[in-house]
């Protein structure tokens, strides 16, 4: 089981579908969220060890902690962006701090609250396995946006320096 999981989350590595981590990108391909969420379980599973019994009954509590955490990071890049990012104004900024401080507590006794909730279907070791793996998880989908920007940018050098592909380029 172990084994197919592990190969499932690497051929999906492989084949650039975890790049989709990036919003413009999640947006264009719906179905890239599915992808990534379902490597994202994959690993959780895989780390954690669940029973069947603990993940008929871990699952949807996860599902509900990840979307509202979610919702509060929303909250806040919508706080950024509505700021801008060339924002000068000294009380405009203390405010955003203040937010993203208000925020941030609000993300701490949320995962008090479900970690509590998740307690009650598996160990306290899981839960410290769940922190780490998402932390491996983030880091994997990092370092793989990181490899095609890498890959692109390799690819618009040599193309600048090639007259024929340059050409191309620019007259498709």
């Amino acid at each position: 089981m172990k084994k197919l999981i592990g190969t499932l989350l690497i051929g999906l590595l492989s084949t650039g579908l975890l790049w989709a981590q990036d919003e413009d990108v999640v947006q264009q391909d719906p179905k890239a969220r599915e992808r990534i969420e379902a490597a994202k379980i994959g690993l959780i599973s895989e780390r954690l060890g669940l029973t069947p019994e603990q993940a008929e009954k871990f699952w949807p509590i996860y599902r509900e902690f990840s979307q509202k955490r979610g919702e509060l990071v929303s909250e806040f890049r919508k706080a950024q962006r509505a700021a801008g990012p060339d924002n000068t104004d000294p009380d405009k900024q203390k405010e955003l701090v203040e937010f993203g401080l208000k925020i941030k507590q609000r993300e701490l006794d949320l995962e008090k609250d479900y970690s509590r909730r998740m307690m009650d279907v598996i160990s306290a070791q899981q839960i410290l396995n769940l922190r780490n793996a998402e932390k491996e998880f983030q880091r994997m989908i990092l370092n793989q946006l990181q490899q095609r920007r890498d890959l692109q940018q390799r690819r618009e050098n040599l193309r600048d320096r090639n007259p024929k592909l340059r050409d191309r380029k620019n007259n498709p």
